[in-house]
């Protein structure tokens, strides 16, 4: 049988259309710069162009799912989705070989955050027993033995962005945030009343993990993550989003 041009293209696009989706994980806890969601679908941030990209540079169709975050691991662990970015391995509750790891792409900086600059320095063990602004579903290691202890009390709201709310009408004295929210939340608020990061409660890498499975790429998919960061791709897609962001004002370390 003799195939001209137009069929080959349609036989190959046909064949395109018939490999499955790479699948993503999205918390519906991210708030901007990290990813926004609108009616519950991403449309844009930092972590959605760095999967939207990582699947075309692949030449495969970004599917993505949102997820409750508590629900993400066993989603995981089901085969439901194939990629979940921006974790770390601490963040499982038992690392194993079904996973393959990238390098680290981003860095989370999570703050203390206050409506005013404080200038005495600001330790978290010294802090008195009250309630903090806190994400439901996230673990921050440096404060729950407090919060174990009962020493602080957490306040949970579904994303960053209600926390950083929540501090703004006075719910509480103190919040916890990343970095990114803090710097976005002060860009696009119209007060002229800057929220400010007053101690550091933790800094770590973060990247991204593959289910370990025939039916995915994933050594492709860690080296075209390696490609990315190494060739500047990632760290532009960031700095897309935060380099107009005016800095937080972190006025001490615990």
């Amino acid at each position: 049988m003799r195939w001209t041009p137009g069929a080959l293209l349609l036989l190959c696009g046909s064949l395109h259309a018939t490999e499955p989706p790479l699948r993503f994980a999205v918390a519906d806890s991210w708030a901007m710069p990290t990813v926004a969601l609108e009616d519950g679908r991403p449309s844009g941030g930092i972590l959605y162009d760095t999967m939207d990209s990582l699947a075309r540079h692949l030449g495969l169709r970004a599917e993505f799912h949102v997820l409750a975050r508590a629900r993400i691991q066993k989603a995981m662990a089901q085969g439901e989705v194939d990629v979940r970015c921006y974790a770390a391995p601490a963040w499982l509750p038992d690392p194993s070989a079904d996973y393959l790891w990238s390098a680290p792409l981003f860095r989370q900086r999570n703050l203390l955050v206050s409506t005013s600059p404080i200038p005495a320095v600001v330790k978290l063990g010294d802090l008195p027993r009250q309630h903090i602004g806190t994400v439901l579903s996230y673990t921050y290691a440096p404060l729950q033995p407090l919060f174990d202890a009962n020493l602080l009390i957490r306040d949970d709201a579904r994303n960053e962005q209600q926390v950083l709310q929540k501090l703004v009408v006075g719910r509480y004295r103190y919040a916890i945030a990343s970095q990114w929210t803090l710097d976005w939340f002060n860009k696009t608020q119209a007060s002229d009343n800057p929220l400010h990061g007053v101690a550091l409660v933790q800094d770590q890498a973060v990247g991204c993990y593959v289910r370990n499975d025939p039916a995915v790429p994933g050594e492709q998919i860690l080296g075209t993550l390696r490609q990315m960061k190494e060739s500047g791709e990632i760290d532009a897609i960031v700095q897309r989003y935060v380099d107009s962001a005016p800095p937080a004002q972190t006025s001490a370390t615990p």
